[in-house]
């Protein structure tokens, strides 16, 4: 499928991902829409690449389509909030660890240990 220029974009930058979304005319002139996420990948040596992934949403699926990205987003708003919650994107993330206390006979018991005060030293 040859795809004529863009009729109509937008561009959403975020983060290593950008999405386009273009308007595109078919043959016989009418319209459909192309929405192309483009993320770019970091090699060791500097060079990158990028990878990219379209859909192709045609006249006749728009509304089906519309309605399930708004009950999809609605979903996780609902759920999860707008607050991003993922370690990824948490500067001060801190992962919460869940030790278990093990006790061996060979381990001094507190009742063992000497209270030692400042004055003392």
């Amino acid at each position: 499928m040859l795809e004529k220029e863009e009729i109509f974009s937008k561009v959403l930058r975020a983060g290593r991902r950008t999405y386009f979304f273009d308007v595109r005319a078919t043959k016989a002139d009418d319209y459909y829409i192309t929405i192309t996420e483009s993320k770019k990948f970091t090699e060791e040596d500097g060079s990158f690449h990028f990878k990219k992934h379209k859909i192709y949403l045609y006249k006749e699926d728009f509304a089906a389509f519309a309605e399930i990205l708004d009950d999809m987003t609605a979903y996780v708003l609902n759920h999860k909030g707008e607050e991003v919650i993922s370690e990824r994107h948490q500067r001060d993330f801190k992962k919460e660890y869940v030790t278990e206390k093990v006790v061996s006979d060979d381990m001094p018991k507190a009742s063992s240990f000497t209270d030692i005060d400042f004055d003392d030293i």
